[in-house]
C-alpha cells in the first residue's frame, strides 16, 4: 500500500545533491520568483531532486477570506475562478521542472483553504502537473520522511530525513530553533530534521550519543535544517504587516543538501551530509 507520509527515493552510490525549498508563496506578488527560477534552473542543469515542504502557494485572496487583499493578488489570478487560475497558471510554470520534483508537502495555507474552501490545491496541482509532465511527484503530508536509498552492490544504506512544515513562530532572537530541540525530543531515528514554515534560515548539528548492538557508545550527528522563503515581505522597511508587527528582514531562497556516500576508518558504510544556502 502506497504511504504517502513515507517517500522512499533509490539512488546509486555516489554524491548527490538536493534542493530543499519552503515556503515559496508563488502566487502572491512578492515571491521572488526570479530567484526561485534561477534556483529551479540550477537543479535542471544538475538534474538535482527538488523537494518542497509547503506553503509552495500563498492562497488568500479567495472569496470570504478575512486575509485578503488587494495588493496582494497577481492580474492573471484576479478572476471568478480564482484557485482554478492559480492551479493552471502554476502547472504552465512550474512543468519545465517536473520531472525533478520528487514530492510536495502541505503547509498552513494550504491547509488552511482545505478547511475553509473544502477544497485540496495540492492534491489537484500535482494530478495536473503529473499529468501534463508525465512525471510521478508524490504528494507528501504536512509532516512525514523522505528515505534516500543509497545502492551499494547488495547493501541499502539509507538517509532519513524528517520533514515538518512547521509550527509556532520564529521569535525575534530563537528564529525557530526551540520548535527543532522539540522536534528532537519526539523523532527517533531521523539523520535530518527539516523545517521551513518561519521564514528563517539555518543548519544546526545536533550530536547524540547511543549504544550499538554489541555494546560499543557511538556518536551520531543529526542535520537541523529551516529553510526560509521566497516572499520577501520587508521591502524598504517603510510600511506593510510585515512591518508593523516588528519582523525583521528576513533571507529568501532554500538550502542545498549534499549526501556523501562513503566508507569509515572501519569500513562501515554512512552517509555524511552538510547543506548550504542557496545563492
Amino acid at each position: 500500500m502506497k504511504n504517502n507520509n513515507i517517500i522512499v527515493i533509490p539512488k546509486p552510490w555516489e554524491e548527490t545533491k538536493v534542493l530543499l525549498i519552503s515556503d515559496l508563496h508563488w502566487d502572491n506578488p512578492k515571491c521572488d520568483r526570479d530567484l526561485l527560477k534561477k534556483h529551479l534552473d540550477e537543479a535542471l542543469k544538475g538534474n538535482n531532486d527538488v523537494l518542497i515542504n509547503g506553503d509552495l502557494f500563498c492562497l488568500m485572496q479567495g472569496a470570504y477570506d478575512p486575509r485578503k487583499s488587494k495588493s496582494d493578488i497577481r492580474p492573471e489570478h484576479n478572476v471568478a475562478n480564482y484557485f482554478d487560475a492559480i492551479i493552471n497558471t502554476a502547472v504552465e510554470w512550474f512543468l519545465p521542472y517536473a520531472h525533478i520534483i520528487k514530492f510536495i508537502g502541505y503547509g498552513n495555507h494550504e491547509t488552511s483553504i482545505l478547511k475553509r474552501q473544502e477544497t485540496d490545491i495540492i492534491e489537484r496541482f500535482v494530478t495536473l502537473l503529473n499529468y501534463r509532465g508525465g512525471t510521478a511527484i508524490q504528494v507528501g503530508g504536512y509532516g512525514g520522511w523522505v528515505k534516500y536509498q543509497f545502492n551499494h552492490h547488495s547493501k541499502k544504506i539509507g538517509y532519513n530525513i524528517k520533514y515538518m512544515h512547521g509550527f509556532g513562530g520564529g521569535g525575534p532572537v530563537t528564529r525557530g530553533t526551540i520548535q527543532h530541540n522539540r522536534m528532537s525530543v519526539n523523532v527517533e531515528g531521523a539523520d535530518a530534521i527539516w523545517m521551513g514554515h518561519v521564514h528563517e534560515d539555518y543548519e544546526m548539528t545536533y550530536t547524540v550519543e547511543y549504544l550499538s548492538a554489541v555494546g560499543t557508545v557511538l556518536l551520531r550527528d543529526i542535520l537541523m535544517i529551516r529553510t526560509s522563503a521566497y516572499k520577501e515581505e520587508y521591502g524598504d522597511g517603510s510600511k506593510g504587516w510585515h512591518v508593523e508587527r516588528g519582523a525583521s528582514p528576513k533571507f529568501t531562497g532554500g538550502r542545498w543538501l549534499y549526501m556523501l556516500p562513503t566508507r569509515t576508518e572501519k569500513g562501515d558504510r554512512i552517509i555524511r551530509a552538510y547543506t548550504h544556502k542557496t545563492i
